[in-house]
């Protein structure tokens, strides 16, 4: 990292995390994401402080990709050279919006009554999006394209803004519906990029899933402990939260295995979605 930490060294990890959130140039938001857990896990932050920055509402963000609607967003096939470059242009995208989701988490609900342990799992969530985002963009680079090079859309921070309120709501919303529809998709496209030869981008998505089932597994262990200290059922406080803040479709097929293996059982999420069996 170059001259980053040099500049201004944060004193507090909501400072640290809002500075991450809002650079615009994503290699300073790895870096200063780096930064944020060398120096959270050393010990060298404070939680938050009077004197903490505010928050920038929206993600700093580079001039390119251009966000569209979802719906003119391209879906191509994997057997061409150029339907991979869009799959995993795509993807960077999501692991982009994951970084700031973990940093907002922990920016946003710093001074929720909850342990310091919190903090070390969502630092560690972004720590990892902002690892996954750096392997998705250098392999672009060697497809010969780049992060940037395609339209995107700007749907995952929509749940940001619906769940600003209630960190119940965040926590079922972002790991435990989005990133957890992550262990549904990754095996199957793994299986898909194998078969067309590109073992490479494969390899990274193996990457990808191992670290996601670990996501929704602090997610889920969060989401856990806020419903047993308000006396909650878990998966009826997980339905109620998800009808009341999530617009989209809860979409099967589930892969109910690597789910239940990270605390999200299928009494969680079968019944809100209508396809499923």
């Amino acid at each position: 990292m170059t001259g980053l930490s040099e500049a201004h060294r944060p004193s507090t990890l909501r400072e640290a995390a809002l500075s991450a959130l809002a650079a615009s140039d994503l290699d300073a938001k790895v870096d200063l994401t780096n930064l944020a857990c060398r120096l959270w896990f050393a010990r060298k932050l404070g939680l938050y402080a009077a004197g903490d920055p505010p928050h920038p509402g929206r993600p700093g963000r580079p001039a390119e990709p251009l966000l569209v609607s979802p719906r003119l967003v391209k879906r191509r096939s994997v057997h061409t050279a150029e339907g991979r470059i869009a799959l995993i242009h795509s993807l960077a995208h999501i692991e982009l919006n994951a970084i700031d989701l973990a940093l907002d988490i922990v920016a946003r609900f710093a001074p929720e009554r909850v342990p310091r342990s919190f903090f070390d799992g969502w630092m560690t969530v972004a720590l990892e999006e902002a690892k996954h985002f750096r392997l998705l963009s250098r392999r672009l680079d060697a497809l010969g394209s780049r992060y940037g090079a395609l339209p995107a859309h700007d749907g995952l921070w929509q749940a940001v803004e619906e769940t600003a309120h209630d960190l119940g709501a965040r926590l079922a919303v972002v790991p435990l519906i989005l990133e957890a529809r992550g262990l549904d998709v990754t095996p199957p496209l793994v299986e898909k990029l194998e078969s067309v030869g590109d073992p490479e981008t494969a390899d990274i998505l193996r990457i990808i899933y191992r670290d996601e089932k670990k996501h929704v597994a602090v997610g889920a262990k969060w989401f856990r402990f806020l419903c047993a200290r308000e006396g909650r059922n878990p998966a009826e406080r997980f339905r109620e939260l998800v009808r009341m803040s999530f617009r989209g479709e809860v979409k099967a097929p589930f892969n109910d295995r690597a789910r239940a293996e990270a605390g999200l059982t299928p009494t969680f999420y079968r019944a809100l979605s209508p396809r499923s069996s």
